[in-house]
């Protein structure tokens, strides 16, 4: 059926949906998601922005290229100095040492039986002659008896026999015996004496033996883990013993040195001073004990090339333990009126040991200098440094021959070439970590000298 012409004619499901014109784009999906990309990064770089100038924000002259009139590439560079000055200096040999008893003592029983009695605790402090353990005593008190009762029977045989030796003589000077039976008689007497001396031994052997029954302690210390237990049957040939001994009030370390020490160690023992040892633990951070130097080895061990030396220490605290590793300090010596700078000052190179040193005219300049004597942070100087003389010791790395350098404290403070009574540079006071603005410090209140113009680029 066609329709009338003034009806409009119905429209299709497909002509509902008809594409756009050819002049016409679709919407782009990806154009929200860069706008969105670009305004991350710009935030990203404003933060980062941000933090690079709150890190440069701090006080002038701690770090390098700050920008035009600051410190680093176009302007001096910043170090820390100390002064070379004349001081004491003391000579510490080093070793590492092994705590050692002056004596250790594996208590062991002189006679046989059976443990009757234990009379210490483990790792008891004893004294010399404390009884430690008691053997069953009754089989030598009657030996003991036996004996005694043999010396009476050889005693009374031998008075019988002087008896007879004295009638008998009496008669042979009226000629009444022969001589013969008068010989014979001190002969018989001879015998008994001899008989009654092995008696008498028998009584002191026996006697010992029931006081080896007491086992002592042959010195003061301290017991270690018990090894046999009471009612154990004991003999002078067991390998373990009873009990250790060792003694610790005083305590001994056992410690070696090269033997390139060996003259100035005898020299200062000859001479009759003590020679002072401290001893520290074995990381060498706490100091332990103090003691003195005892004795020196009297010979040199040929595969080390060391020798050995023995150090006593009070040890009332028991600071020290037997068998401990100690690090050892001893005083040889104290060097007087000597040039000393900080180690942190040397500085190595293919020539040997150098140093930079502020002039005047706040430059720089690298000295070659001969070293002494090391004790801890500081160090001598023989040659190549003079006291008065200000040597870097932080910032050394970035030096070269003849450059400015602007001397600071250790909290970053500019100081002047006498590193004193100058006045303050100009210092950044943080608001918050946001900026801050600069003021000038004075030093004293004298503000002397020309001043130093504000940082460029500051508020």
């Amino acid at each position: 059926m066609s329709h009338l012409p003034t009806e409009p004619a119905p429209t299709s499901r497909a002509a509902k949906y008809d594409p756009l014109p050819q002049d016409q784009e679709p919407p782009k999906a990806g154009h929200h998601r860069t706008v969105i990309w670009t305004v991350a990064t710009l935030f990203v770089l404003g933060l980062g922005f941000i933090a690079y100038r709150s890190r440069t924000n701090v006080i002038p002259g701690q770090g390098a290229g700050r920008g035009r009139g600051g410190f680093g590439m176009n302007g001096p560079l910043p170090v820390v100095a100390r002064t070379a000055r004349k001081g004491d200096i003391n000579i510490v040999l080093k070793a590492l040492g092994t705590v050692t008893p002056l004596a250790t003592v594996t208590i062991r029983s002189q006679i046989s039986g059976q443990i009757f009695q234990i009379n210490f605790k483990e790792g008891q402090m004893v004294n010399k002659g404390d009884v430690l353990a008691v053997i069953d005593p009754r089989p030598y008190e009657a030996a003991l008896a036996q004996a005694q009762g043999q010396l009476l029977q050889a005693q009374a045989q031998l008075k019988e026999a002087q008896i007879d030796l004295d009638r008998y003589a009496t008669l042979s000077t009226q000629d009444s015996i022969s001589k013969q039976q008068v010989d014979a008689q001190r002969a018989l007497v001879q015998q008994y004496e001899g008989m009654a001396k092995t008696d008498e031994a028998a009584v002191d052997n026996a006697s010992l033996n029931l006081a080896y029954c007491h086992i002592t302690a042959p010195c003061s210390g301290r017991v270690g883990l018990r090894l046999v237990d009471q009612g154990n049957y004991v003999t002078p040939g067991d390998a373990t013993g009873l009990v250790i001994l060792t003694q610790i009030e005083p305590i001994s370390v056992i410690f070696p040195l090269p033997e390139d020490n060996i003259p100035a160690v005898l020299k200062r023992m000859k001479s009759g001073a003590k020679i002072s040892v401290d001893a520290y633990t074995r990381d060498d951070s706490a100091k332990v004990a103090s003691g003195e130097l005892s004795t020196v080895d009297n010979t040199v061990d040929s595969s080390t090339g060391e020798f050995k030396l023995r150090a006593l220490f009070p040890n009332a605290d028991d600071a020290l333990f037997p068998s401990q590793f100690v690090v050892i300090h001893m005083l040889l010596d104290v060097e007087h009126g000597v040039t000393i700078i900080p180690t942190s000052a040397i500085e190595r190179g293919q020539q040997g040991s150098f140093v930079y040193v502020v002039g005047a005219d706040s430059t720089v300049a690298a000295k070659p200098v001969t070293l002494g004597t090391t004790e801890g942070e500081r160090v001598e100087v023989t040659s190549g440094v003079q006291a008065g003389d200000r040597v870097v010791v932080d910032g050394a790395d970035r030096l070269k021959e003849g450059m400015a350098v602007v001397v600071q404290d250790e909290q970053g403070r500019s100081r002047g070439p006498a590193g004193a009574g100058q006045s303050g540079g100009w210092n950044r006071t943080q608001n918050g970590g946001q900026g801050g603005s600069w003021s000038r410090a004075q030093n004293g209140g004298q503000g002397q000298g020309q001043q130093p113009a504000k940082p460029s680029g500051s508020n």
